[in-house]
């Protein structure tokens, strides 16, 4: 299977090719940046593609990560995947970004527990743990930062995500040590790739999974009275 990969979520801009039948990924690029994805992701696929010696024809699927992550960044992910895919009448499935955390982990030991947790702000994360066999042990959710150390708590654990530094720091004073700290910006997106090879499409929507209502709210007390 073939499939290209796109992540604009977090503070990154990335893309893959993945080629199941020739060893993996055949190209790929990632460019860290807080905001700007919008300008930077179509080019940025057009080398990918062209690194990878395929056309968008030769594609069988495109992945798309869905958040949680920047609201602007989804958006900008997901309209890109689904348009590519309309254009080359192939189908897209969207990835969880925090999935996508966790997946180079439990693919190498999926008996320890771990802990994502992505910066949401305000003292808040975006929190999922995973336990053995990759189970889901706290489901997605928006959570205060004491909630992702209480999951971190209970036994050794490998804390992942932009917000891995600090749990693992407010945890320090109180539980075990974790087995690993990750606290890298954006997940790898190799794995977004390898997720999106083999994730069912009827199951996985491209739709973003925001998990939080946006700051920006309408001034309903300003609007002017219809007539």
């Amino acid at each position: 299977m073939r499939v290209l990969a796109i992540d604009t979520a977090l503070a990154a801009c990335a893309a893959a090719v993945l080629d199941t039948a020739h060893g993996g990924i055949i190209a790929s690029e990632s460019a860290a940046m807080g905001r700007g994805h919008a300008e930077a992701l179509m080019p940025l696929i057009a080398r990918v593609m062209e690194a990878s010696d395929l056309d968008f024809a030769d594609l069988d699927r495109i992945a798309v990560t869905t958040g949680p992550g920047s609201f602007t960044g989804l958006r900008v992910g997901i309209a890109a995947a689904r348009g590519l895919a309309l254009a080359g009448n192939v189908p897209v499935v969207g990835v969880s970004t925090l999935s996508a955390y966790a997946a180079p982990y439990l693919g190498i030991d999926d008996k320890t527990p771990v802990v994502v947790a992505i910066d949401a702000r305000h003292g808040q994360v975006y929190l999922q743990a995973f336990g053995p066999s990759g189970a889901t042990l706290v489901v997605p959710r928006l959570a205060p930062l004491s909630e992702a150390v209480h999951a971190a708590s209970a036994t050794p654990v490998r804390i992942i995500g932009s917000a891995a530094q600090a749990v693992a720091d407010a945890l320090s004073a109180t539980g075990p040590a974790p087995v690993a700290i990750d606290a890298r910006a954006a997940p790898d997106i190799g794995w977004v790739a390898q997720i999106g090879a083999v994730v069912p499409e009827a199951t996985a929507p491209p739709k973003p999974q925001y998990l939080r209502a946006p700051d920006a709210q309408p001034q309903h007390a300003a609007s002017l009275p219809r007539r």
